[in-house]
């Protein structure tokens, strides 16, 4: 089944071209199926691309998927136009009195800031604590998985000798746990952060088990015991050139960043080989299905007393 999405969002041409199924408002109102509800809290810069790229993780489902996408109030993205964000993003008071059944929110370029220091630090804690109450299932990506593991759990983080950025291998801790379903023993997953969460503080919460890690990203998903919060460290919702986008900006604004790890096929070159994309499916499929779609009640109303 299709994700539905308006037909002039730049992300519906794209994922026609690669014959991804999509559909439009008007057209899926005459599905008499109850689709599944999911609310996309966009914090990236590049925000088209990173929809695009999580809109294609979520199409490769049996399901419909209705998308939501949403903005921060206190800050305004300058890397989009004020006319995109209008015509296809809501605020959180836009829709804080309804309930979705599934939440992604990803990750954010603040990282080196105090998660106090974020200018949308305060309404990112009226999500958190919304998406606790009104959300079947969240995934949290990168920055947005150190804010969460702070706000929930007193988890913080901290800097890295170096930025960490390629492709890493990671191993299944819980290869019976649905989320990993079907994925093999080790997986690949781009990895782009100047941070870390303090891996001994999450070692001793009770409430959070290590899905999967790496010998060197770390801790690379967690999620609560009761499996509506996922935190993944990495971006396995990544394209294939964007650690290439991102090492060319780094470079350009003259950091001192070595090129992504394991990435290049041919560095001289620029050629890439993608070694993670499977894994992404199989990981965001199993979410939807197992941790969103099996356990979400039919109304939606009832999600704050669901398990």
């Amino acid at each position: 089944m299709p994700i539905v999405i308006p037909r002039d969002i730049p992300a519906y041409k794209v994922l026609t071209d690669e014959n991804i199924f999509v559909m439009t408002h008007k057209r899926a109102i005459t599905q008499d199926i109850r689709p599944i509800e999911i609310a996309i809290l966009n914090l990236m810069p590049t925000k088209i691309e990173t929809e695009t790229q999580l809109m294609r993780l979520l199409s490769n489902s049996p399901l419909q998927v209705n998308l939501t996408l949403l903005n921060t109030a206190t800050y305004e993205s300058k890397n989009v136009s004020k006319t995109h964000l209008e015509r296809f993003y809501k605020s959180f008071d836009d829709v804080k009195h309804n309930n979705f059944d599934g939440m992604i929110i990803t990750g954010a370029p603040v990282e080196i800031l105090s998660f106090e220091d974020v200018r949308y630090w305060e309404e990112l804690t009226r999500i958190l604590d919304y998406a606790r109450k009104h959300v079947t299932s969240t995934i949290f990506i990168c920055w947005g998985a150190q804010a969460a593991l702070y706000y929930y759990y007193g988890i913080n983080k901290r800097a890295l000798p170096r930025k960490l950025s390629g492709v890493y291998e990671h191993r299944v801790l819980t290869p019976y746990d649905p989320l990993m379903k079907g994925m093999d023993d080790r997986f690949f997953m781009p990895h782009s952060r100047y941070t870390e969460s303090d891996s001994e503080a999450i070692r001793k919460c009770k409430d959070i088990v290590v899905v999967a890690d790496s010998d060197k990203a770390g801790f690379a998903i967690l999620k609560s015991r009761d499996s509506r919060l996922v935190f993944i460290s990495g971006h396995c919702e990544y394209d294939r050139d964007t650690l290439l986008y991102e090492y060319n900006r780094d470079i350009g604004r003259g950091f001192d960043i070595d090129p992504p790890e394991n990435y290049f096929s041919d560095f001289e070159k620029r050629e890439i080989t993608v070694r993670w994309r499977s894994a992404a499916n199989v990981m965001f499929t199993n979410w939807l299905n197992y941790y969103v779609y099996q356990v979400t009640p039919y109304n939606l109303d009832e999600i704050s007393t669901a398990p």
